[in-house]
């Protein structure tokens, strides 16, 4: 019992000096970590002023001979000041603040002032890394500026080179280009002496001014010569071969007023004085584009011209075609108005009909009043054939439609008389074969025909009736007369298709009665069969008569219904 006691105490006390242990290993590490933070902020600190700043700011009191450039250092030396003798110190206070809370194990507020720290040392770097970067824009502009200005002149000399191989194609322009080499040339000189005198500000802005002259002579030098040679020659042609042609055309009776060619060509000819003195000035804008469009509006105007000599040819043609149509028309108008009162009579033509053909007359009136003008126009010569032309086929497409509309009154004319004459021929159908009908159950001698079939062909006969009675109205009522005519012939094919559906019953019933007779002595069930068929016969009832004797046959003769079919 004092064993296990003693070795419970060992085991508890073992156990409060590993948790002691620990502990002091993590506050032991916690310190070394924080230490080593303030290691860290403590180099960064000495590095905001190294080697390269100290270095460049040498470089420019070496520099300086401007007063820009003098003011420029004094507010870089007061930054550098600043930063060395009041921040840096500050910041060495606040570190060793910081290290001294380590010490006092206080990790919390050293925690605090380890930030507070970081944040100034981003503030400072970035103060010291703008201060850097402007030294450096002044102690490396020489070597920069050396070599932006090798290279302009390099661009510069072959500018020069090429003018001079091609200088007669710059024409009179060519002058104004030689005085402004000469003033890039002293552009060149005074960069020379800016850099002479270390006026580093200055510098940057003559480097910017000459490379924008250069690279607008370069543009110069490449299309002043396309420039000088379409305003000097190529459009100076398309004006002369243009007025030539123009006049010959006014002179053969073509009238191009509406081109405004003569307004057009004076235009073009004070805007080629304005792109030639623009060019003297070294100032294209859109000189090429302009002159592209003269270009082409002189090759839509010669497109102009030969499309009013073929306009001219088609229009004559044209016209004289549009005049047989228009005549045709007119005749075929009249000749429905001299009928018109015999159709009203003989059809029963509705309001709308007539007020169609009305309109239809009125609108071939004006069109035959817009051709006449036409062809006044024509030849006065007053408009332009092209337009003419328009006109023409906005005429000709007025007169297809209403040749549409006359074509459809037409169709609807013959229709009503092709009705009349188809009605007659069906009538004459219709009643032949009625008249077969009545003829074939003459033939027959039917014991019995049923009253359904009289009144079937009564109906029949008075459907034929009032065909004849519409064809003998005047006007006929076509509508109508199409009813009566699908009635009629309805109810004769019915009473057609009866009398042969019951001519064949009849012969069927009949001869099977007779084939039935062989066997009346032998089988006394058949001829009882037989006697009651030929009863039913007699009374008209043929269907009954036949499905009885074809039953009482079946047993005798298997294939009796193969021999007698209905």
């Amino acid at each position: 019992m004092d064993s296990v006691l003693l070795i419970t105490i060992s085991a508890f006390i073992l156990a409060i000096i590993l948790i002691i242990i620990t502990v002091v290993i993590i506050k032991s590490n916690q310190k070394k970590k924080y230490k080593r933070e303030i290691e860290n902020l403590d180099i960064e600190k000495n590095n905001l002023l190294g080697v390269p700043v100290l270095s460049e700011i040498s470089k420019v009191k070496e520099l300086v001979k401007t007063d820009n450039l003098k003011g420029k250092m004094e507010d870089w030396d007061n930054t550098f000041k600043l930063i060395r003798d009041t921040k840096i110190p500050e910041l060495t206070d606040s570190i060793s603040d910081a290290e001294f809370m380590i010490d006092r194990k206080d990790y919390k507020a050293a925690i605090r002032k380890i930030a507070s720290i970081e944040m100034e040392l981003r503030t400072l770097k970035k103060k010291t890394d703008t201060l850097l970067d402007e030294v450096k824009l002044i102690t490396e502009s020489e070597e920069r500026n050396r070599s932006l200005i090798t290279k302009l002149k390099i661009v510069y000399r072959e500018l020069e080179n090429k003018f001079e191989r091609n200088k007669k194609e710059y024409g009179e322009v060519s002058t104004y280009i030689e005085e402004e080499f000469n003033k890039i040339d002293k552009l060149f000189v005074e960069f020379e002496r800016a850099m002479d005198n270390n006026e580093y500000v200055s510098v940057e802005k003559k480097i910017s001014t000459l490379d924008d002259r250069i690279n607008k002579l370069s543009k110069i030098i490449d299309d002043a010569p396309t420039i000088v040679l379409m305003a000097t020659v190529l459009v100076p042609n398309k004006i002369e071969e243009a007025d030539i042609y123009y006049y010959r055309m006014k002179r053969d009776g073509y009238p191009l007023d509406y081109l405004n060619v003569e307004y057009n060509i004076n235009e073009i000819k004070n805007k080629i004085n304005n792109i030639m003195n623009n060019l003297k000035n070294l100032d294209m804008g859109d000189s090429i584009v302009e002159l592209k469009t003269f270009m082409d509006y002189f090759n839509s105007l010669y497109n102009d011209f030969d499309k009013e000599k073929e306009c001219k040819d088609l229009f004559r043609q044209n016209i004289k075609e549009l005049g047989y149509k228009i005549e045709n028309i007119n005749r075929v108008v009249r000749d429905i108005y001299l009928q018109i009162d015999d159709i009203k009579y003989n059809y029963n033509l509705s309001n709308e009909d007539i007020n169609k053909f009305s309109l239809l007359n009125k609108n071939l009136e004006k069109i035959n009043k817009d051709y006449k003008i036409l062809v006044e126009q024509g030849k006065m010569k007053t408009f332009a054939y092209s337009k003419l032309v328009e006109e023409l086929d906005g005429l000709s497409l007025k007169l297809s439609r209403l040749q549409d509309d006359l074509d459809y009154q037409l169709r609807s004319i013959t229709s009503m008389q092709d009705d009349e004459t188809r009605a007659r021929e069906q009538l004459d159908t219709i009643e032949n074969l009625l008249k077969k009908a009545k003829y074939r159950l003459k033939e027959y001698k039917i014991p019995v025909i049923p009253s359904s079939y009289y009144i079937e062909l009564t109906e029949a006969q008075d459907a034929i009736r009032e065909i004849v009675k519409e064809l003998e109205k005047k006007p006929i009522v076509i509508k109508i007369l199409n009813i009566r005519v699908d009635t009629a012939r309805d109810l004769v094919f019915k009473i057609y298709n009866k009398t042969n559906d019951m001519i064949k019953l009849v012969t069927m019933a009949e001869n099977i009665i007779v084939y039935g007779n062989r066997y009346r002595s032998t089988y006394e069930e058949i001829d009882i069969a037989m006697n009651k068929a030929e009863e039913l016969f007699k009374r008209g009832k043929y269907k009954d008569s036949f499905d009885i004797s074809l039953k009482s046959l079946s047993f005798i003769d298997k294939n009796i219904g193969e021999k007698f079919k209905y």
